[in-house]
């Protein structure tokens, strides 16, 4: 029987399992933590950066799971959907800065049956869409707030601000650690929700 609800796994740095309202198993930015054992339905790729490509890590994979890369959600130059039975993914802007060009990074906003919605930035600084997706009424947000690859914690606090999501999630906090309380705690954003590595929460 397939769960009623979805379910978000941080799995640390920017790795996500997120678990559809039918159970189906949709994998981002695979590379850090624990959590790859459920068969895949459906693999994210933001960016070519090898810490975010790791799709060996998912070994199982049910018939069918497919793989979208920058490439499919870039391709003719512009962001692409894609529509599935358990979600729609739509690519968006991202990059922005000296280490990520937009023409290679996106980030991905996925929208499940029963309406909830979940913003991934991938590896980006501030976007001139970003003030565009505040209509989508996105309900999960995730933000990368390095400082060093990428924008830092204030400026992902602003980003939140422009999106305006209902949860605002700090990740992607400093490399090679799954996750940081000390910048987690400082990001200043409204509906903040800090997710340690390790931890699943229901969406709704």
């Amino acid at each position: 029987m397939g769960v009623t609800s979805g379910k978000l796994l941080y799995q640390g740095h920017a790795s996500i399992r997120i678990t559809a309202p039918g159970g189906e198993v949709i994998y981002i930015d695979p590379y850090a933590g624990e959590g790859y054992g459920p068969a895949a339905d459906l693999i994210l790729i933001t960016h070519g950066h090898s810490d975010h490509t790791n799709t060996a890590l998912i070994k199982n994979r049910n018939p069918g799971c497919r793989i979208i890369t920058f490439r499919e959600a870039l391709e003719g130059g512009t962001h692409r959907s894609f529509g599935f039975d358990f979600v729609n993914v739509a690519a968006v802007e991202a990059g922005c800065n000296r280490n990520h060009s937009t023409s290679e990074c996106v980030g991905y906003i996925l929208t499940f049956p029963d309406g909830i919605s979940v913003y991934v930035s991938g590896d980006t600084s501030k976007t001139g869409q970003m003030p565009l997706l505040a209509g989508r009424n996105i309900d999960y947000a995730f933000f990368c707030c390095d400082g060093i690859y990428n924008m830092d914690i204030e400026e992902a606090a602003e980003c939140a601000r422009l999106t305006g999501a209902k949860h605002n999630i700090p990740y992607h906090m400093a490399p090679g650690r799954l996750f940081d309380i000390a910048r987690a705690s400082a990001f200043d954003a409204p509906g903040a929700l800090i997710i340690p590595a390790g931890e699943e929460i229901t969406l709704k």
